[in-house]
């Protein structure tokens, strides 16, 4: 089925036709993939969780609560696909994937005999009305900051697509206090509304570094409180949560320096990245990129500057080009580098990922620290025609250590 609408979309409708004619399209879709798969939320308790920043790790603490609690989940993220004890990677490239996989996910959940479904919402999944005919219970609200600028038009239409799913869920909202949109998600209706922040978890120790971290373990202490999970139970659970794939995630193979691997891929992310790793004289050696195909390129320059102010040693690299020339992508970044006084001996492109990688390994001394953006736990990295070429950088950084110290 999935390849039949490809084809039709592709080569039968009209290029203009199928621009015009999305909204109703895409709206059929989704009824039409409820309906086959037997309209399953209404069998679970679905949780919706959107934002800019952390949907993927809010969605990782809160399932592992629920497990903590005895209750069989399902979860749905750019990480990971997981129902019961199944669990696969996301290769889908999409954190909300279109057509009829959500709906196929949801029935397997529920013959699976899951009781809560745990799913990241994006904006442009709310565009393509994929929150649709899902029996939302409660939605999670992590945060707003400028992305997907130039899909929407414009920041005012993200941020109405991330209310839209909003108004869509009439039970539950939990709502970041900390954020500065905190009063337009506030002020939407629901039966049960409920704020939290980071003074909700003052005293909880993470091993995932990061308060932005603390704030996502917030988010899902309050979200299964209101479904009955004490707060003692929840702070454990997390606690004990070592690493998340691809999000603040360290490498360790024996090296005298750190390597971390995150999915940031905006510059409020970097910011908040780069202020939690940087002081106590270490250096800071930063690797990334950013995504092209014509996608959200006022973003590069910023996150040149940002990573001029935070990082001493930058290597500028592929990341997902798709169509886009990747030197061009390269240069974008580097304009934003050039506005501040940093070092051009210690400004780097390279443009495959891999040698990038080796040369910031290479450059590591004793107590510094490299960390690598924007592809985290991602499977592939998407190329020129529509080519995915196999990417998996925790793999790609454990043989390139290897390799050195073979040498």
């Amino acid at each position: 089925m999935e390849k039949i609408l490809r084809f039709i979309e592709k080569y039968i409708i009209p290029k203009f036709l199928y621009r015009r004619l999305q909204p109703p399209y895409h709206f059929l879709l989704v009824f039409l993939g409820a309906f086959i798969y037997g309209f399953p939320s209404g069998k679970m308790i679905v949780i919706g969780v959107t934002g800019t920043k952390g949907k993927s790790t809010t969605v990782y603490f809160l399932s592992k609560i629920f497990e903590a609690a005895g209750y069989k989940i399902a979860a749905l993220s750019s990480i990971q696909f997981k129902i019961a004890d199944e669990v696969w990677i996301n290769k889908l490239k999409m954190t909300m994937p279109g057509r009829f996989h959500i709906q196929k996910f949801l029935a397997k959940a529920q013959k699976a005999g899951c009781r809560f479904a745990i799913i990241e919402v994006t904006s442009q999944g709310v565009v393509q009305s994929r929150h649709k005919f899902i029996n939302f219970d409660s939605a999670v609200f992590t945060n707003l900051a400028p992305e997907h600028i130039e899909s929407h038009g414009s920041f005012e239409n993200y941020k109405q697509a991330k209310l839209k799913f909003f108004k869509n869920v009439k039970n539950g909202h939990i709502i970041n206090k900390d954020d500065k949109y905190f009063e337009e998600f506030w002020n939407i209706s629901a039966k049960n509304k409920i704020a939290y922040s980071l003074e909700d978890v003052k005293g909880l120790k993470l091993q995932i570094a990061g308060n932005f971290n603390l704030s996502n373990a917030a988010a899902a202490i309050k979200t299964a409180e209101i479904y009955g999970v004490e707060n003692e139970v929840s702070k454990k659970t997390l606690s004990e949560i070592k690493s998340i794939p691809g999000r603040m995630e360290f490498i360790e193979e024996g090296q005298n320096f750190q390597i971390i691997i995150d999915y940031a891929h905006t510059p409020d992310s970097l910011l908040n990245v780069y202020k939690t790793l940087q002081g106590n004289q270490r250096r800071l050696i930063c690797v990334f990129g950013a995504a092209g195909g014509g996608r959200d390129k006022w973003k590069r320059p910023a996150m040149g500057k940002i990573a001029a102010q935070y990082c001493d040693e930058i290597i500028l690299t592929n990341e997902d080009p798709y169509d886009e020339n990747p030197n061009q992508i390269l240069s974008d970044i580097k304009s934003g580098i050039s506005d501040f006084q940093f070092s051009i001996s210690n400004l780097y492109e390279i443009v495959d990922r891999r040698e990038a990688i080796e040369k910031a390994l290479s450059l590591a001394k004793k107590d510094d620290i490299v960390i690598l953006t924007g592809k985290g736990s991602e499977s592939s990295m998407c190329v020129e025609s529509g080519k995915k070429i196999p990417w998996d950088e925790g793999k790609i950084v454990e043989e390139i250590l290897n390799q050195q110290i073979m040498n």
